[in-house]
């Protein structure tokens, strides 16, 4: 056998602590930028409507970000997110087409492509945040139940601040103009059957970009909704 023969079956090393802290301070600032302009220019500017129109590549360059730092991206991984995009998408048809789980209301043009009247990145949207959810509720030493539904509460606080702004920025829309409580009873039944399975679903569960992410944009929606009151 040959030296680079032998050499194939070598184990991959480690990515060295100080490679791993520069990746993650590199994310994080491209985050954080991302974030800081739209802000600014939902915020401040006279014409929101260009910033709108990267809503989905934001999401979309979140999305590829934040999974770059799972680990273990194995079938379970693979089967977690496709099934949590479907369960998600889908879920959304049936409430739009319904009213019966959210309440009444409808998808505006801001998130891009729909299909069935819902956009098609919202199934990406569920994936991101019951993940967050579920990776932050392991940091909380509890049984698994009680654990899946932290996850669902983090998820409903988020959508409690996400609201107002979506329906600003025509995220959608509600009947009357009113917020129902049922949206948010939905969203937590919904959530806490994705976070138990999240939990039962075997791939490691460990991202350090999670808590910026959850933090930046829980900060991005809250403080966005003070400005537009």
């Amino acid at each position: 056998m040959s030296a680079s023969e032998s050499t194939q079956h070598l184990p991959v090393p480690p990515v060295a602590p100080d490679t791993s802290h520069r990746r993650l301070r590199v994310a994080q600032g491209i985050l954080l930028l991302f974030h800081v302009t739209g802000f600014l220019g939902l915020a401040f500017s006279k014409d929101p409507s260009f910033y709108l129109q990267f809503v989905p590549l934001n999401l979309l360059l979140t999305a590829v970000l934040l999974f770059a730092f799972q680990r273990e991206r194995n079938f379970a991984f693979l089967s977690f997110c496709l099934t949590t995009m479907a369960v998600g998408f889908f879920v959304e048809v049936v409430g739009i087409q319904t009213g019966r789980i959210f309440g009444q209301y409808s998808y505006g043009e801001t998130l891009g492509l729909k299909w069935l009247g819902v956009p098609l990145i919202i199934g990406l949207n569920w994936v991101m945040l019951t993940y967050m959810g579920g990776v932050l509720a392991r940091y909380l030493p509890l049984p698994g139940f009680l654990r899946a539904v932290v996850g669902a509460l983090l998820l409903v606080g988020m959508d409690v601040c996400l609201e107002p702004v979506a329906v600003r920025y025509d995220f959608w829309t509600w009947a009357y103009d009113l917020i129902p409580l049922q949206n948010f009873k939905g969203w937590f039944a919904v959530a806490l059957i994705l976070q138990v399975f999240f939990n039962r679903s075997s791939f490691e569960k460990h991202n350090p970009l999670v808590p910026f992410v959850y933090l930046l944009q829980l900060l991005f929606f809250f403080g966005l909704g003070l400005f537009i009151r």
